[in-house]
């Protein structure tokens, strides 16, 4: 009985000799089982958010600082529950004292704890941030795609608001809104924790900050809208807002995630700057920037009071910002090696 090599050189003097092909009938056998493993190389699926995640692991700088955003985070909701004192506490003999073992950042003109308050006031800085960007999300997401998606005299006329909202005096505009809200949110929440004060800060920060988030959401859904899925959805019958809610925002998710996270670090900065000039929350209420104020008559004398705040709004704002710049690195396809 023939082998099946001689089968197989049989078949290439018949079949390939006329071609003048100089085939070895060796490379013509099947591979043995326990060679084809070695040979073959499977690559295992990997999602978009996966590879984001690896190149976003590559990033250094990146992963630091969000080594750093959860560190502070820690610090300011779990940290006064290990501590002695209180943020209103009063030490009566314990006034503007340096840092030393009881008291790391020392204590106030009124003997309390500064790193209980520093906590609690890093604590109300992030809330600000995060709301307060959550906000600009909705309204500016909600407005950029609807204006991208209609187009026409629908985008132009929102266009124009949009550019007659952001060539208004941001901080002006955040001042007179704060001033103005202050007394009518005040007695639409008399018994509000957060104070009339944090809530208007909300308002003002969503009513002048959209402006830059429904812009870059409104290019993305004017790039998206002529795609082939889009045009499936239309003529399956799909509605407008179906159309929206389902295929544009979650296709634009990457681009509003990265602005989302850039808003955070403005809004900080932000309540810092009105708590400065003492447009912040009210007391016994403290942010970072209501802390770096009320130390400041006495920065010759304690400048230790004035330090630690304003070391920590800086953390928070290069933290997020270095950040924000990472994961926009990951997120964006255009940037791979």
């Amino acid at each position: 009985m023939e082998s099946q090599t001689e089968i197989i050189r049989k078949k290439i003097k018949k079949y390939a000799k006329p071609f003048r092909f100089n085939l070895d009938p060796e490379d013509l056998l099947p591979v043995p089982p326990g060679e084809r493993a070695g040979d073959t190389q499977v690559r295992e699926s990997i999602s978009y958010w996966k590879d984001a995640a690896r190149r976003f692991k590559k990033n250094k700088v990146a992963m630091v600082s969000f080594t750093v955003i959860i560190l502070i985070i820690l610090f300011a909701l779990i940290g006064p529950y290990f501590s002695s004192f209180t943020y209103s506490q009063q030490i009566r003999g314990s006034e503007k004292l340096s840092p030393c073992l009881t008291h790391p950042f020392g204590t106030d003109a009124l003997g309390r704890d500064m790193l209980v308050r520093v906590m609690i006031g890093t604590r109300l800085s992030l809330l600000i941030g995060v709301i307060s960007a959550v906000i600009v999300l909705i309204i500016g997401s909600i407005y950029g795609s609807i204006s991208g998606f209609f187009a026409g005299k629908v985008d132009n006329i929102m266009m124009r608001i949009a550019d007659i909202v952001y060539s208004l005096p941001t901080i002006l505009v955040i001042i007179l809104l704060q001033i103005a809200l202050k007394e009518p949110i005040g007695k639409l929440f008399p018994d509000s924790t957060l104070g009339s004060s944090v809530i208007s800060i909300y308002i003002a920060f969503a009513l002048v900050y959209w402006v830059s988030m429904a812009r870059m959401v409104r290019g993305q859904v004017l790039l998206l809208k002529q795609n082939e899925y889009v045009m499936a959805a239309k003529a399956m019958g799909a509605s407008n807002i179906t159309i929206i809610r389902r295929h544009l925002i979650p296709n634009s998710i990457g681009t509003i995630i990265v602005s989302t996270l850039f808003q955070v670090p403005n809004a900080i900065f932000l309540e810092a700057f009105l708590g400065f000039v003492g447009l912040g929350p009210s007391a016994p209420l403290a942010s970072l920037g209501s802390l770096a104020s009320d130390a400041l008559s006495g920065l010759q004398s304690s400048p230790h009071l004035v330090f630690f705040p304003a070391l920590f709004i800086c953390l928070l704002v290069l933290a997020f910002n270095q950040f924000g710049d990472g994961l926009r690195d990951a997120l964006d396809p255009r940037l791979k090696k």
